[in-house]
């Protein structure tokens, strides 16, 4: 469609005996994919200017299938819809209902897109072979009625029989050529009102037996290198762990917190997430929800595969070129956990019952939040460390950038961020910059800092994931390690209790961090992980009333850490290591 002359286009099939299907996705806000944007522009035009034939495409054959989301219930395959009351307007033939397919893998009835299009495509053809020619009621399958396409109805009634454009063709099936919608309701799920909840944006009622992770989800993520546990949990192992293990440096937690890389296992109780954020790189392959509604599996199953599925991957570097003994041995205890894989991790109701376990074994826990369930975050145990992902300064850009499936989005955002500020133990910021989306608020975040008053704020340049067909970002997108760092340094002047303490350079991060961490001119962001699990253990023993703060377990940061040193956080222990250069055969 981007190439193509609309008018131009539709006016040559008016007088063809083609059928024209129309499959079109809707985009942010209801929005048309920017593919199709002039084509959706020219026919909304056309079909509302007094100026234009009002059956200027009296003879044109079509039919439409939408793709979207239903748990973004407000434009829920808004453009499909759209497109559809446009070529009706103009006295178009719709041959066949219009379709629409649900990406909403939570949804109650069982299925997915893929299978939604194929039912529907094998009806529309079976139905299209009956008869040469035929019309059917302008009625809508698959969707659930809006006010919008209501009106639609009832504005276009005297039309829709005037633009038919079918009645004097007879369907050979001996029929009246009217499909019946009661037959093809099968087709496309139906929906009903009471599938939803008000307090959410479109969520549909599952069976609360239903597994998240469907057998289609589990070969995606599988493929992405997951290991599934149970029925809605994964672990996956970091490059990082594989990069310490072979002695060549780790992550950025390594330099700023003192964790040893390749001791760390990430994971994740729930795989699903609020949010479906345009930098993501897990594909959009996980589910998306608004509340936990799926089977739950018991925490200390969860803690047990996630280890042994865990340590079963590190196994298969046992003699791996590279590989030292010493580290893959130390690899073998897992002292570190990242609850941050990919979903939402506080959406599990049993998280600290799973918390609890992870530190009975000795496993410090970085948990990352998207600042959408401000009750879990007040609800949730102490942490060795509590992340906010703060992704934007504005309700707007917030918007844009993670697409979120709350309609108050804004005031939980803000809300998780307050929560935050009553933790009491170590909590963190985590600015993702994505150029020409979010590098220009540095004031608004500023203002944001006060909210949840951060021990630490993470600045990490968002990182390119090739091209995706869920999410526009592109090279330009990425800001260098350097733009990384004026951002920061400009923060950090509108923030006088915090400066700069920590870079990793290969991450493309930036530690600013409280000035109550630097004691006699020393920074101590660096984490004492035995005394801390001596101050958690005190804390259960006494229910709760033993508590601490995050100046009861810091350590110093080494000087290779910090920020401003030659070594821009690469730890010296370890071996820097460049990839090879592809030999330049282009004269063979």
């Amino acid at each position: 469609m981007k190439n193509c002359e609309p008018e131009e286009v539709l006016l040559e099939e008016t007088d063809s005996n083609s059928l024209c299907v129309f499959i079109i996705s809707t985009y942010m806000g209801g929005s048309p994919p920017e593919s199709a944007t002039w084509f959706c522009t020219y026919l909304k035009e056309a079909s509302d200017d007094f100026r234009v034939q009002k059956n200027l495409l009296k003879g044109l054959k079509y039919t439409v299938f939408g793709l979207g989301n239903s748990l973004y219930e407000d434009h829920y395959n808004t453009v499909a819809i759209s497109l559809d009351k446009w070529l009706h307007k103009l006295y178009a033939n719709k041959v066949f209902p219009l379709g629409l397919g649900d990406e909403n893998v939570s949804r109650k009835e069982k299925g997915t897109i893929s299978d939604d299009f194929t039912t529907w495509m094998k009806t529309l053809v079976l139905e299209y072979q009956k008869s040469q020619c035929f019309t059917v009621e302008n009625k809508t399958i698959g969707e659930k009625k809006v006010e919008e396409e209501k009106k639609y109805e009832s504005e276009s009634e005297d039309e829709s029989t005037a633009g038919s454009g079918g009645g004097g063709c007879k369907s050979t099936s001996g029929t009246s050529g009217i499909i019946d919608v009661e037959d093809i309701g099968k087709v496309i799920n139906n929906q009903n009102q009471d599938e939803y909840d008000e307090s959410f944006v479109g969520e549909k009622t599952a069976p609360v037996n239903r597994e998240m992770v469907t057998p289609l989800l589990k070969k995606s993520l599988e493929k992405q290198g997951y290991k599934i546990i149970g029925s809605h949990s994964g672990v996956k192992i970091c490059r990082w762990t594989k990069s310490m293990m072979r002695g060549r440096g780790g992550c950025y937690k390594h330099t700023f917190y003192g964790i040893e890389s390749h001791r760390c296992m990430e994971t994740t109780p729930s795989l699903a997430c609020a949010n479906k954020c345009v930098f993501c790189w897990r594909h959009h392959t996980n589910p998306v929800g608004t509340e936990w509604k799926w089977a739950m599996d018991d925490p200390n199953i969860i803690v047990e595969k996630a280890m042994e599925n865990h340590y079963k991957m590190i196994k298969q570097f046992k003699g791996v070129p590279g590989v030292k003994l010493d580290r893959f041995q130390e690899a073998m205890d897992i002292q570190h956990c990242a609850l941050s894989l990919v979903g939402e991790p506080i959406m599990y109701p049993e998280i600290n019952k799973l918390i609890n376990l992870l530190h009975g074994k000795k496993i410090s826990t970085f948990l990352v939040t998207n600042a959408q369930f401000p009750d879990a975050i007040k609800q949730l145990k102490p942490v060795t460390q509590l992340y906010v992902s703060v992704d934007a300064a504005t309700k707007e850009s917030l918007k844009r950038i993670d697409r979120p499936l709350f309609r108050d989005y804004w005031q939980r955002f803000l809300d998780s961020l307050s929560a935050l500020s009553e933790k009491g133990q170590r909590t963190v910021y985590r600015l993702t910059l994505v150029k020409a989306f979010n590098t220009e608020e540095i004031e608004s975040y500023a203002k944001l800092v006060s909210l949840g008053q951060p021990g630490f704020i993470e600045v990490k340049g968002v990182t390119y994931c090739g091209e995706s067909k869920a999410s526009s970002l592109t090279m330009e997108n990425i800001p260098w390690h350097e733009e990384v760092v004026s951002f920061v340094k400009t923060l950090a002047e509108s923030l006088p209790d915090y400066e700069l303490a920590s870079e990793h350079e290969h991450s493309n991060c930036v530690l600013l961090c409280h000035k109550r961490f630097k004691i006699n001119n020393k920074w101590h962001t660096w984490i004492d992980y035995a005394k801390y699990h001596e101050l958690i253990k005190a804390y259960e023993d006494s229910n709760g009333k033993k508590t601490f703060s995050d100046m009861d377990y810091l350590a110093p940061t080494p000087e290779w850490a910090v920020f401003g040193d030659d070594r821009k956080g690469f730890d010296p222990n370890e071996s820097r290591w460049h990839r090879k250069k592809k030999k330049d055969i282009s004269g063979c």
